[in-house]
């Protein structure tokens, strides 16, 4: 099986591909023979299909896939995976730390010894931060990251809510330590809310600005998901206004992020940190391997999207 790529993904796991063409991005002429196409972050459209007649599959790198046009896709018999399950750990544990910095004003912290501003052995009034053991933390969408997030929460004796499209049975609710509510409710119960949905048309703007109207003062809001799940003027409105916090590692333009959030300290800004770790990227590798080596021995892959 031949695969096209524009680049050599990290692992050895890339290594047990036996037929593998590099191409600079993205291809301006048809790529006959080529059977697969293992691609991260770049558009998958019908125009470029249509330059790879013989493609079979998309191998995405990475859990999010909207980038890939699943009805072209379908329509040419081509099926798509992804990577779920490499990214949890690595993108809970971000969550987990920008959490902790919006809420406990660390960046904020670091800046004010920086510039030369610590005058005391003591914590300056204006760096008091708020709670994150004891706080109430609700988690939107409770798949993978989700719940790898709420495991991380019982650590620090959060109360946990999560809203699911799909509740889960009262018996994993029960293990989890999680209690499930309706999203508004959520939004207007949470001291934290930590954001982990696909992008979809179901998602879009999913917190809009009713919804940001509905958390309290001080509310702090954990992106690790997509920057397009939230209503981004909405959101930079409300930060700008001092009401909300922020842990941002997504947003609606990458890598282009509002310039009206620059200056504000309440927000914590990193540019999509959540699998920026030699671990998963490998982990990821790993996944993508297997597959594209299940297609080439005629299997079905075992993350198949579509």
């Amino acid at each position: 099986m031949r695969v096209l790529t524009s680049r050599r993904f990290p692992g050895p796991a890339w290594d047990e591909l036996r037929d593998v063409e590099y191409v600079d991005w993205p291809p301006s002429e048809p790529r006959p023979g080529a059977d697969a196409l293992a691609i991260v972050a770049r558009p998958v459209d019908a125009a470029l299909l249509d330059l790879l007649p013989d493609l079979k599959l998309v191998a995405n790198y990475g859990a999010g896939y909207e980038l890939v046009d699943l009805e072209a896709c379908r329509a040419r018999e081509i099926a798509v995976t992804n990577t779920p399950g490499a990214v949890d750990a690595a993108t809970a544990d971000l969550a987990f730390g920008l959490m902790l910095a919006a809420r406990r004003r660390i960046v904020e912290g670091d800046r004010f010894v920086r510039a030369g501003r610590w005058g005391s052995g003591w914590a300056e009034e204006e760096l008091i931060g708020d709670d994150v053991s004891g706080a109430t933390l609700g988690i939107v969408g409770l798949g993978g990251v989700g719940k790898a997030v709420a495991r991380r929460a019982r650590a620090f004796d959060m109360r946990v809510l999560y809203a699911k499209r799909t509740r889960l049975p009262l018996e994993e609710e029960r293990e989890l330590g999680v209690e499930h509510r309706e999203l508004d409710d959520l939004l207007a119960e949470a001291d934290v809310v930590s954001l982990h949905v696909p992008h979809a048309w179901h998602t879009e703007r999913l917190l809009d600005e009713r919804r940001l109207a509905l958390m309290r003062d001080g509310t702090c809001l954990v992106n690790t998901a997509r920057g397009a799940v939230v209503d981004e003027p909405a959101l930079v409105r409300e930060l700008v206004a001092g009401r909300l916090r922020a842990g941002l590692d997504v947003f609606v333009h990458e890598p282009s992020v509002p310039e009206e959030l620059f200056g504000l300290a309440n927000v914590v800004l990193v540019p999509h940190l959540g699998t920026a770790l030699p671990s998963a990227r490998e982990a990821m590798t790993r996944v993508l391997v297997d597959n594209l080596l299940a297609v080439e021995r005629g299997e079905t892959p075992p993350n198949l999207v579509s």
